[in-house]
């Protein structure tokens, strides 16, 4: 009764995930044949209830396409990746272009890749734009020239960096590693294992959808702006993204050690940690240092919004480097009596030209000290 109930489930499950693909993928197709015929505006484009409704009824229609098709034999996308494994080895091969599956694909594939360089504003002409490519040259020339006086600070909020993630990474491991066996298939067997796997499975797909800059604005509310905020941050993502790809590494171990094991008369935990363990360890170790890797360039982004680190560092400079070009643009015009030795203080980090007061005509000042400004 419950291997007839755990079939009825993967069954079941298949079908609801083959329904629901074939629902977007075909409301996904009708939406944009809509979208190209009608062409709305702006402010039709803008109205979320009235676009609900219709998005929402091409989805309904989408699934009863994709019910009427497969019923009638005819394997649709949906069909062919989630179809379970006792009925594909029932199918006749057959090429790609033969079939529905294979045309939808191919058609889906093109209409993202349009939908895509429509939505990006792809463009060749601003890519080789000559006035653009001088200012990245600009940008290089810029690294390659840096100011050395910034590298004592910048070194420790380098390390302040190397050591958010190595902590991050270090405390998810032992989380990943427990979760991932409750997240692999081919341990959580039977109806109540496989509805604890398919939460997990879930929880962690919603967790890692969430970015790390996410969390880290959460965590920076929490327990305050600094490398602990993000520090936090990278742990639930490094937990998410590690334990799902552990978990894959366990769907995929050899079953000869496994029933080698069985065969002994073990129990389920020292079969995962004889048999399936020792399979998983050296990718285990692959997958985190290069969830590592990942961690320590995630920590640069996530100290743009107060995570700490070489992130919090850029993020300040950039907010000077915009706080002087406002200034040069408001004042620019106009001619004032100001205590000038504050302001270029404030600008450019110079305190030995706090003494400095005077009147001037400041348009003429900047077009003979223009280089000042960029110390």
């Amino acid at each position: 009764m419950g291997v007839k109930l755990f079939s009825f489930v993967q069954f079941s499950s298949a079908a609801f995930r083959r329904t629901i693909f074939d629902g977007l993928s075909f409301g996904f197709l009708l939406a944009i044949a809509l979208l190209v015929i009608l062409k709305p505006g702006d402010e039709q484009m803008l109205d979320m209830k009235t676009n609900g409704f219709v998005f929402s009824g091409l989805f309904l229609v989408s699934v009863l396409i994709s019910l009427i098709l497969n019923k009638n034999g005819i394997r649709t996308l949906g069909e062919h990746i989630f179809e379970p494994d006792h009925k594909k080895g029932q199918q006749i091969e057959t090429s790609w272009y033969y079939t529905l599956w294979g045309w939808q694909l191919v058609i889906l594939l093109l209409v993202t890749f349009g939908v895509g360089l429509d939505k990006t504003r792809f463009s060749l002409n601003e890519l080789l734009d000559e006035d653009g490519f001088d200012g990245a040259v600009r940008l290089f020339n810029g690294i390659f020239h840096p100011n050395f006086t910034l590298l004592p600070k910048a070194i420790l909020n380098i390390v302040e960096t190397i050591f958010m993630a190595f902590m991050a990474t270090f405390l998810a491991i032992p989380l990943a590693f427990v979760l991932s066996f409750f997240c692999a298939k081919n341990i959580m067997k039977g109806p109540f294992l496989f509805s604890i796997y398919l939460f997990l499975r879930t929880l962690l797909n919603v967790t890692r959808s969430v970015e790390a800059l996410i969390w880290a604005i959460i965590f920076s509310v929490w327990v305050g702006i600094g490398p602990f905020a993000g520090m936090l941050a990278l742990m639930i993502h490094s937990v998410a993204s590690l334990a799902k790809q552990y978990s894959e590494m366990v769907e995929a171990v050899s079953e000869g050690p496994i029933e080698g094991i069985q065969a002994t008369g073990a129990t389920q935990m020292q079969t995962i940690w004889y048999a399936i363990v020792p399979q998983v360890i050296l990718p285990y170790v692959s997958f985190t240092m290069y969830r590592w890797d990942i961690n320590v360039r995630m920590a640069t982004i996530i100290g743009l919004v107060g995570g700490g680190g070489i992130g919090t560092m850029l993020i300040q400079y950039q907010g000077a480097s915009y706080v002087a070009r406002s200034w040069l643009y408001y004042l620019s015009d106009c001619s004032c009596r100001l205590d000038f030795g504050s302001i270029l203080s404030s600008i450019t980090f110079c305190p030995q030209v706090e003494s400095l007061a005077c009147d001037f005509d400041f348009l003429s000042f900047l077009s003979g000290f223009k280089i000042f400004f960029c110390c």
